[in-house]
Order: structure tokens, then C-alpha cells, then sequence
């Protein structure tokens, strides 16, 4: 299938302001990009692009004083499928994991395991190890947390929203990171588009927040927040959480004026002539 996805932010500047943008597709999908993801600023300002630490692509730029606006618009490929389901993937032993996975047990500034070490074991240390620990985490989070948008803020952490039991996608997520870690397995942070493609209901369009677990050798798809397999994730970055990834970090006074964002299907192109 093909996806029309972008988004445009406005930002007012009190003065001249540097931000770091995290919105470019992840460099894992960009062989799907059928139209370039750049970056578009109103006024044209120079926009810089790095790799940061985890893979992700983030740009830097100078906002000027006054209004700006930063979008992007393109299509890219998708499968079509859902996420993978692999019930019999296995959790390893904490001495067989390999390195790159064990920073993602660890507590980080958003998914303080130590906090909830008690409560993740007294809930989930009997049940056998592996996927089925994994989802009946995202069942116990996706119940326990009440979606609310009033009650988002950008500092919440896992912890504050299992004892708020509110919060977005991003505190479902953290959460469920938080107690996976509490029981040794790796998880990480994703944010990225996922359109309403495939569901009944159709919301206002956002960023998206799920994570992931390695398990059996390879790092699988969970999403505490919509808890069932879905279609058209598209990735923009991976971190330990949410402070690893922000979409915008303005280094000065900034004020969003408008947040759009669009991931919807899209025809395929008419034959070529003769084709």
C-alpha cells in the first residue's frame, strides 16, 4: 500500500531560536520513501541533518524571530501487513543478551524501573517468560491507563501515570517499557505515524508512541495503547524513551501556533502511457 503522511508545525519565536527536530522518516524505512520526506521551513531557513547515537535522523535549524513553519509531504510504501505476532519468540537469560540490548534494561528519565520493580514482579512474575509476559504487560496498562489528552504533560513519567492511571500513548508506552525492563526484558521507546487504516474508528491524526522488545533474537512490535496488531506504522525514531526522541526541542521561547499531521492511504498512480 502507499501512504500519504506528513505534518505541519507553526512555531512562534520570541527571537532568534535553535531547534532540534526529530521528524524525518527513520533511516530502517527510507528505502520505502517513494517521494523525499525534506524538510520544508516558511521563511526558507539552512536546515542541518545528523545521526544521532540510536540510529535516528535529527536536523537542526535556526528559527528566525517571529512565525515559522516546518512541514514535510510525501508517500511512502508500506506492506499492508499488521504487526508480527510470534507467540513463540523466548526471552533470553540476561547473560546471553547481546550488548547493544542491555542499555534497554536499564531505568532511564521517563521508565523508572525502580520504582515499579515490586509491582511488576507481584503482577507478572508467575507467568511464564517470553511473549506472553509481554502481552499480558500491554493488557495490564492498556486497562490500567484512561486515555485522556487533558491529562498529557511533557515531564510525566511512567510511574506518575500508573499511580494518575490517565495519560497519551506515550505514557501507555512508557509504562509498558518500565515493567518489561522490571522483568529483564530489553524494551524500547518508538514514536512515528500510524494512521487510523484498518480500524473502525478514524481520530485526529498525531505522532504516534509504541515500543518494542527483544525477544528470540530480533526486536518485535507492541502497542500498549491500542493493544492489537495494526498496519502503516511508519518509524521515525527509536530511543530508551521519550527523552530520547522528542519530535522538537526549541533552545528558546517558542510557541506551537498549529500541529497537523496526516497519515492516510493513497491511490496508486494511474499506468504509465503504453506501460
Amino acid at each position: 500500500m502507499r501512504l500519504h503522511t506528513g505534518f505541519e508545525l507553526i512555531y512562534d519565536c520570541v527571537a532568534a531560536t535553535p531547534m532540534l527536530l526529530m521528524l524525518s522518516v527513520h533511516p530502517s524505512r527510507r528505502g520505502d520513501l517513494e517521494t523525499p520526506d525534506w524538510l520544508r521551513t516558511d521563511p526558507p531557513v539552512q536546515v542541518r541533518r545528523y545521526i544521532d547515537g540510536f540510529g535516528n535522523i535529527c536536523s537542526r535549524l535556526e528559527a528566525p524571530a517571529g512565525r515559522i513553519s516546518i512541514s514535510a509531504d510525501f508517500i511512502v510504501r508500506d506492506t499492508g501487513l499488521i504487526d508480527i505476532y510470534a507467540p513463540e519468540a523466548m526471552q533470553h537469560p540476561v547473560a546471553d543478551l547481546p550488548d547493544e540490548a542491555i542499555v534497554y534494561l536499564l531505568g532511564s528519565r521517563y521508565c523508572e524501573a525502580e520504582l515499579l520493580s515490586e509491582t511488576a514482579w507481584s503482577l507478572f512474575g508467575a507467568l511464564p517468560p517470553g511473549w506472553a509476559k509481554v502481552q499480558a504487560i500491554c493488557d495490564y496498562v492498556h486497562n490500567h491507563i484512561r486515555f485522556d489528552y487533558q491529562t498529557a504533560r511533557p515531564d510525566k513519567t511512567a510511574y506518575q501515570a500508573f499511580v494518575e492511571q490517565a495519560g497519551v500513548c506515550r505514557d501507555y508506552a512508557h509504562l509498558a517499557i518500565a515493567l518489561c525492563r522490571c522483568m529483564n526484558i530489553p524494551a524500547r521507546y518508538c514514536t512515528g505515524y500510524l494512521g487510523d487504516i484498518g480500524v473502525p474508528v478514524v481520530g485526529v491524526m498525531d505522532f504516534s508512541a509504541w515500543f518494542e522488545v527483544y525477544l528470540g533474537d530480533a526486536w518485535y512490535t507492541f502497542d500498549a495503547r491500542n493493544n492489537m496488531p495494526r498496519m502503516a506504522r511508519v518509524l521515525i525514531a527509536r530511543g530508551r524513551d521519550a527523552v530520547d526522541v522528542p519530535l522538537t526541542t526549541n533552545f528558546g521561547a517558542a510557541v506551537l501556533a498549529k500541529f497537523e499531521v496526516v497519515s492516510v492511504e493513497a491511490p496508486e498512480p494511474p499506468p504509465s502511457p503504453g506501460g
